[in-house]
């Protein structure tokens, strides 16, 4: 008898790896690329980053703009500050960082100095959710609830590549603060084969299904989109409504899809359970009197575990196997 094939031992890369699977399409930093096109076309456009710019990918923007790029070191609440001051001077700063710091040391600054201003600041901010194997101090999972209060604030969520690059410019033509969860590195490219455009404040029901309709965000669109090609195969027909911009929420595709009876609703969120997507779509639904099977696809109230992306997202109900599972489960 043979003995089963050991799995491939994940080495410490992999707490910090691409969301990409093995072989998938990949297009590599799609918003520093975006951001350096739209720059040439647009010299208000200021570069700027708290000691994180080759994290974020703004390095590119500050190779090909040097006079246009500010490092602010390792001082974010100065670097919200600066950008609020920039921003009153008739600039528009791209602002990046890791989402931690920006929702929870820099919090302030952005409401009071950029948001209640209504200033023109882009944050964008990388290791959004379970992107990250680095524990609890790098896991931005609460991010989405810590901004979603934030009057005037627009959030946005992107699923790939496309949707990253595409985002850029709608945030740049944006008038007001914007807050973008950040796809950095090799970012996986899906919405392509969808014919997809971004529109801010807007979802898109990338593909349709009788028996449950996913409203998701983020890679959890891309999980969702695997998990109704895999649930076909068992004549489950899933819908998919993507919905990159979390605030504004797109409340009237989302009531649309969701009074169409006889679908189970998942909300599908790389963010915790509280203060998200899911509860975002659950108050939408109940005060249009909107009533349907509901279940949520999210990461736990709870501080997370470090260590190896795959084996985290397994373990964590977010992986596309876990998904699947979960909504048969919810089908029975």
């Amino acid at each position: 008898m043979n003995a089963p094939l050991a799995k491939p031992r994940l080495t410490t890369s992999a707490m910090i790896a691409s969301i990409a699977a093995e072989g998938q399409r990949t297009k590599a930093a799609p918003f520093g690329n975006a951001l350096v096109e739209l720059a040439r076309q647009r010299p208000d456009i200021v570069g700027m980053s708290a000691d994180l710019a080759k994290y974020t990918d703004l390095h590119l923007f500050a190779q090909a703009f040097p006079e246009r790029f500010f490092q602010m070191g390792m001082a974010e609440q100065l670097l919200m500050g600066a950008a609020g001051g920039m921003a009153k001077e008739g600039f528009t700063p791209f602002v990046t960082t890791y989402a931690v710091f920006a929702s929870r040391r820099a919090y302030d600054f952005i409401h009071q100095v950029i948001a209640e201003e209504h200033l023109n600041v882009k944050i964008a901010c990388a290791l959004p959710g379970l992107t990250t194997g680095y524990g609890p101090s790098h896991q931005a999972t609460e991010d989405i609830a810590i901004f979603r209060g934030v009057p005037g604030l627009t959030i946005i969520d992107p699923c790939d590549a496309l949707d990253t690059e595409q985002a850029v410019t709608a945030m740049a033509e944006h008038q007001g603060p914007v807050y973008m969860r950040l796809l950095r590195g090799k970012v996986p490219l899906v919405l392509d084969e969808y014919d997809y455009r971004f529109e801010l404040g807007k979802a898109k029901l990338l593909r349709d299904g009788r028996d449950v309709l996913v409203i998701s965000s983020g890679i959890m669109t891309m999980r969702a989109l695997e998990v109704a090609q895999a649930l076909a195969a068992d004549n489950i027909g899933v819908a998919v409504l993507h919905t990159p911009t979390i605030k504004p929420l797109d409340e009237e595709a989302v009531i649309r899809e969701a009074r169409r009876s006889g679908r189970l609703v998942v909300v599908a969120e790389n963010h915790s359970a509280v203060g998200g997507l899911g509860e975002a779509v659950a108050g939408t639904l109940l005060r249009a009197g909107v009533a349907p099977a509901f279940r949520q696809v999210a990461l736990p109230d709870a501080f997370l575990d470090a260590g190896a992306l795959p084996t985290l997202h397994e373990r964590y109900g977010i992986s596309a196997q876990a998904m699947a599972a979960s909504i048969k489960s919810w089908l029975r």
